[in-house]
């Protein structure tokens, strides 16, 4: 009778790891996962934003270059949120294009 536990499948001589007691195996990091959690959290912050919206409803003036318009204060706020992230995002791809650019340039010179 030997001491030894039997041999794993993908590694002849090597013991099987077994969890210690009362403990489960880990679970890797999954792309659904992450998806999960990011739509979870996405559906918080937009429950978040519908409660700021709802209890900001007094309609305000707005004036700019000579423009008059009125809209209720939670929706201009979350308006301007949103014009504040699309030029972040503008700008953003502008400078991702310019170094992907550089870097083809940088490449074919190198293979030359």
């Amino acid at each position: 009778m030997s001491s030894q536990p039997p041999a794993s499948p993908d590694r002849p001589g090597a013991a099987p790891k077994a969890p210690g007691p009362g403990k489960e195996p880990a679970i890797a990091f999954t792309r659904a996962g992450a998806l999960w959690t990011s739509l979870i959290a996405g559906f918080l912050i937009l429950i978040v934003l519908l409660i700021f919206i709802t209890q900001n409803t007094t309609t305000t003036d707005f004036r700019f270059l000579g423009w008059h318009w009125s809209l209720p204060l939670g929706v201009a706020i979350l308006l301007s949120a949103v014009v504040g992230g699309l030029i972040t995002v503008a700008v953003g791809t502008a400078r991702i294009l310019q170094l992907r650019r550089a870097a083809k340039k940088h490449h074919a010179a190198a293979a030359h």
